[in-house]
């Protein structure tokens, strides 16, 4: 099973956090055939799992977008989230969604912690129970 894992670096240490939940979750499930892809932002994460789509058996996104004081914000949410579920229903490849919307970067911590609510690593069991699912329809 090879999983791909697309990492927007625009916050590099909410990032490293989900990336390291992510990669801790795969690996306690004995995944360990792992791709990281390094991108600057979220919304150029679809199109680097569009690029790639057949390569892999799965794919998690992580990420971090904050809001601020414009509608960029809502613009990129909407956008990237639309993008990745699109891809994953066309292609029928599960896409874990990290890709945390947060407030400010105190409620980010929080949420990408390994140790706290780890939404890097419940990513990756997204990925792995839709996979499990699929293996057992076979």
């Amino acid at each position: 099973m090879k999983i791909c894992i697309v990492v927007s670096n625009f916050y590099p240490k909410i990032s490293k956090m989900l990336l390291y939940g992510a990669i801790k979750n795969l690996k306690k499930n004995k995944i360990t055939n792992i791709k990281i892809i390094n991108v600057p932002g979220t919304l150029e994460i679809p199109v680097v799992v569009s690029k790639f789509i057949s390569k892999y058996d799965a794919f998690i996104v992580l990420g971090c977008v904050i809001k601020g004081k414009t509608p960029h914000f809502d613009l990129i949410c909407s956008s990237v989230f639309n993008s990745i579920l699109n891809i994953s229903t066309n292609s029928k490849i599960p896409i874990g969604n990290g890709i945390l919307t947060c407030y400010n970067k105190k409620q980010a911590i929080k949420r990408a912690d390994p140790d706290k609510i780890n939404k890097g690593g419940v990513a990756a069991q997204s990925v792995i129970s839709v996979l499990k699912s699929f293996k057992n329809e076979k």
